[in-house]
């Protein structure tokens, strides 16, 4: 019997898990033959970038090699980015890559597929906003989050210098969005500032840092439950932070940010975390049905709804639930959708009826750096959620990051990263300062 070809596109939580799990299970015993995707050479969770960007997360620690990763687990990696899908030849295009100097390393190249799961995630959606893609910054990989870190330590550089030869002064940053993202973010560059501080740069004082939260809706974390967003809300007013709410951006400037209703909120730095689309090449992948934020439309088995032999999972999937509403893209989904589609995997080739997914809500964990940790855990419990803060909120946020490890490395080898990450704390900087 022919091995199996598997084809997963997008190395995120739920692609590099499920590429993982497959190699395990049918790679290793040549039962299928499979390949991840993806355009960049390593992984890192993504809802680490935040701290990367801020330099609390040294990314050159925690980042995965795919090549090592395929070797240990019994699949290939294919570096690249899709450009092209051929459903009636069961084919995945991938673009050819050049390198800085423009040469090309690889031609384009064609992967054969007799299940195909696309798994791309997600990018920051701007709604199109003028001036956001000229003068913001996004944190959407880990190349942006090191982007935005280096000029974030050049400009501190430059304010702590004016700060001692000119006095007092303010050093503004701005993000819109007031998602977990755009809350953590806000946290995690006030701690930033501390440690730059402590390691030299006293200067520009804590509070000549001014950080300004703005989001259209009513209240920030608008997704989760609305005693964690006061909760989250009053731990920023508490260090320091400017939250604005019900403030529509509509244009972004050089120097800032302009509002529907006139004002302008300045800014040195402006960071864009508002909203999410797939990536917008998935409009027209081959007939495939898409929504308005371009994911692909999938039925209750995640396979999607007009090719059978192609799943979605993560952010880049539309399924609905019960309720009518659709699965929120979150890394729990993602690693749900990722166990799912490995038992409907397993149940095909037994020729067996394919599973409809559930989406389960564990709850919800915002992480405000050192300062404080809140969040709601058993979120689908009919009774409500029970919500946590403080230390033992910060130990589960925490454990969500070492799921995704055990799912890919085992219990035992989690451990050892655990206890190396512990030693990296007493031996380096607690903050990345180049």
């Amino acid at each position: 019997m022919t091995a199996q070809k598997i084809v997963i596109v997008g190395g995120g939580a739920g692609g590099l898990e499920l590429a993982t799990q497959l190699g395990n299970k049918l790679g290793k015993n040549g039962l299928a033959t499979i390949k991840l995707v993806d355009a960049k050479n390593t992984h890192l969770w993504k809802p680490l970038l935040h701290e990367v960007a801020t330099g609390s997360l040294d990314s050159g620690i925690d980042e995965l090699s795919y090549r090592s990763h395929a070797y240990n687990h019994h699949f290939t990696f294919h570096l690249g980015k899709m450009s092209g899908l051929q459903r009636d030849k069961k084919q995945v295009v991938l673009a050819p890559i050049h390198d800085d100097a423009g040469a090309m390393v690889l031609p384009e190249r064609t992967l054969s597929y007799d299940i195909l799961i696309m798994a791309v995630g997600s990018q920051t959606n701007d709604f199109g906003t003028p001036g956001a893609g000229d003068n913001c910054y996004f944190l959407d990989s880990l190349e942006q989050a090191a982007i935005f870190h280096k000029k974030l330590l050049n400009t501190y550089l430059k304010a702590d210098n004016e700060a001692r030869t000119r006095g007092r002064l303010e050093l503004s940053i701005g993000i819109v969005g007031a998602g977990a993202t755009g809350v953590e973010l806000a946290a995690e560059l006030h701690n930033a500032a501390e440690l730059l501080s402590a390691y030299g740069l006293r200067h520009l004082q804590r509070d000549q840092l001014k950080v300004t939260v703005i989001e259209a809706g009513e209240r920030i974390l608008p997704a989760l439950p609305h005693r964690i967003s006061q909760a989250a809300h009053n731990e920023l007013t508490k260090i320091g932070v400017d939250v604005r709410t019900n403030t529509f951006i509509s244009e972004v400037t050089a120097d800032g940010f302009n509002t529907k209703d006139g004002q302008h909120i300045h800014a040195d730095l402006m960071v864009w975390a508002a909203g999410v689309k797939a990536p917008d090449w998935m409009k027209n992948l081959d007939g495939l049905e898409t929504n308005r934020i371009n994911q692909l439309v999938c039925k209750s088995t995640l396979q999607t709804s007009l090719d059978d032999n192609i799943y979605a999972i993560g952010d880049c999937c539309h399924v609905l639930q019960k309720d009518g509403r659709p699965v929120p893209p979150r890394a729990q989904s993602a690693h749900q959708m990722a166990s799912h589609v490995y038992k409907n995997i397993l149940r095909q080739r037994k020729e067996k009826g394919l599973l409809n997914y559930t989406y389960h809500d564990h709850g919800s964990l915002i992480n405000l750096s050192r300062y404080s940790t809140v969040g709601s855990l058993m979120g689908n419990l009919n009774k409500g959620s029970m919500m946590v803060e403080g230390r033992i909120a910060r130990i589960v946020y925490i454990s969500l990051y070492r799921l995704h490890q055990i799912a890919l490395h085992g219990y035992f080898k989690t451990i050892l990263m655990s206890l190396s990450g512990r030693i990296n704390r007493v031996i380096r900087p607690r903050l990345k300062l180049h």
